[in-house]
């Protein structure tokens, strides 16, 4: 480390705003030749556009379709996913939990952010706050219901608490009006919400 570096002054000199913060941190690095401005640019194109909530759909969508590979998934994810190519960083250990009649799933971290970001990509920010990551665990169908999702108290709420070591995914139940469409259609009616159990799968926009 330069003698001349200062961590506190450093941290003094960044903006409040967290946007700004991360932005004045990542010139620092680069200033000093920490980071590569290449590599920066490449991270950030790989989670904006390649990888994404899109990726879990036709997951979810395809074992929608295919009772096989749901069984699949259920009994060993982790493998399904690795074949699939979709096993990468943040994903190494992915277990899936299935929506039922009878029981409703809904995953949190209650530790920091741990999400499956391969088959999600970035977690929103509402995942990451100390009010989601206490609530989920302490009043779940409170947290639903302002979701917008009421759960009859004849299905029970099962809560899953992801780490670094395991991860969570969502299959959530299909929508009636919905079968019988193929895999990339279904796709379509897959949120990223109903795959973190915060939501449902909603018919397209453009079918309505």
């Amino acid at each position: 480390m330069p003698h001349d570096y200062d961590e506190n002054h450093v941290h003094n000199l960044l903006p409040a705003e967290p946007a700004l913060r991360v932005k004045a941190l990542e010139t620092i690095l680069l200033e000093k030749g920490l980071l590569d401005q290449q590599a920066v640019d490449a991270i950030i194109d790989e989670y904006e556009h390649r990888i994404g909530p899109h990726i879990g759909a036709k997951i979810v969508a395809r074992a929608w379709n295919d009772l096989v590979f749901k069984s699949m998934l259920l009994e060993d994810a982790e493998t399904v996913l690795r074949e699939e190519g979709h096993a990468g960083r943040q994903g190494e250990h992915v277990v899936v939990v299935e929506n039922t009649n009878t029981v409703h799933n809904l995953v949190v971290c209650t530790l920091c952010s741990c999400y499956p970001w391969p088959l999600l990509g970035v977690p929103p920010a509402w995942y990451k706050s100390d009010a989601y990551r206490s609530r989920a665990v302490s009043e779940p169908r409170a947290v639903l219901s302002e979701f917008g999702i009421d759960i009859p108290k004849s299905r029970s709420v099962r809560v899953w608490d992801s780490t670094a070591e395991i991860r969570y995914l969502v299959l959530p139940i299909q929508p009636k009006e919905s079968i019988g469409l193929p895999a990339p259609e279904l796709a379509k009616w897959v949120t990223r919400n109903s795959m973190i159990g915060t939501g449902l799968p909603q018919r397209p926009k453009d079918d309505q």
